[in-house]
């Protein structure tokens, strides 16, 4: 048995995707309208008073295309209150003119692919900054769901660990590339999804996104071993 790797765990995450129900918004009432707008800017009031306390993070991002019409990215530190956000928004006057286009539960994670420095981790601040982040306010977000292949000969889980250390070094050394033009941020999702990883990236550049995901899928972690889900694009 290859051995496993390890992660240090943070803040859980929830991306929630909702499409709006225009038809049924527009038979509402100029008042009943602005009521559920005033109740959102509350509930969006709360959230940043939450971040502000450094208790978790939340961002709402307006979606291009046809997959979902807005997002709502929250980080908190337990799964129960995820759960309550969402029910709240659910219950909400806007949440009654919504309809769940994607969702994606996961929990901002780091691996030992990078090697370790000794000591406890979760004492290091640059690790908790890591684990417990701020969710950046960039005029552009993009999100993708990702497995690692186990089929055709190429199963990335019966690799050794220096093996797969050595391609995720080089995988890393692509990414720090884009360090000031993007801000990423890996959550896992075994167990709490069908995907295994999702990622997020913000920038004030989409182009960014083009070209960092293209450059990656010619390493050899992704060539090689990389399956990847939809992709949702979104701006402030």
């Amino acid at each position: 048995m290859a051995e496993a790797a390890q992660t240090l765990d943070g803040w859980y995450c929830l991306h929630d995707f909702r499409t709006i129900d225009w038809s049924e918004w527009k038979e509402k009432s100029e008042w009943e309208r602005q009521q559920a707008l005033n109740e959102f800017n509350q509930f969006f009031s709360r959230a940043e008073i939450n971040e502000e306390a450094h208790d978790g993070s939340f961002a709402l991002y307006s979606v291009l295309g046809q997959k979902a019409d807005f997002v709502m990215i929250t980080l908190r530190p337990t799964m129960d209150e995820l759960s309550d956000l969402e029910t709240e928004f659910d219950k909400s006057k806007l949440g009654e003119v919504t309809d769940p286009a994607y969702s994606f539960v996961s929990v901002v994670e780091l691996s030992n692919y990078l090697g370790k420095n000794g000591g406890d981790p979760y004492a290091n601040p640059y690790v908790q900054k890591r684990l417990k982040p701020i969710l950046p306010k960039n005029d552009y977000f993009c999100f993708y769901p990702m497995d690692k292949r186990r089929e055709h000969g190429d199963n990335w889980y019966m690799l050794p660990m220096e093996e797969r250390r050595e391609m995720m070094k080089s995988h890393g050394q692509i990414g720090r590339k884009y360090a000031g033009k993007i801000h990423q941020i890996i959550t896992g999702s075994v167990g709490f999804d069908d995907w295994e990883w999702g990622v997020t990236l913000f920038s004030d550049d989409p182009l960014q996104f083009k070209k960092i995901v293209y450059e990656m899928r010619f390493d050899e972690a992704s060539a090689r071993f990389g399956e990847f889900g939809p992709f949702l694009s979104a701006i402030i």
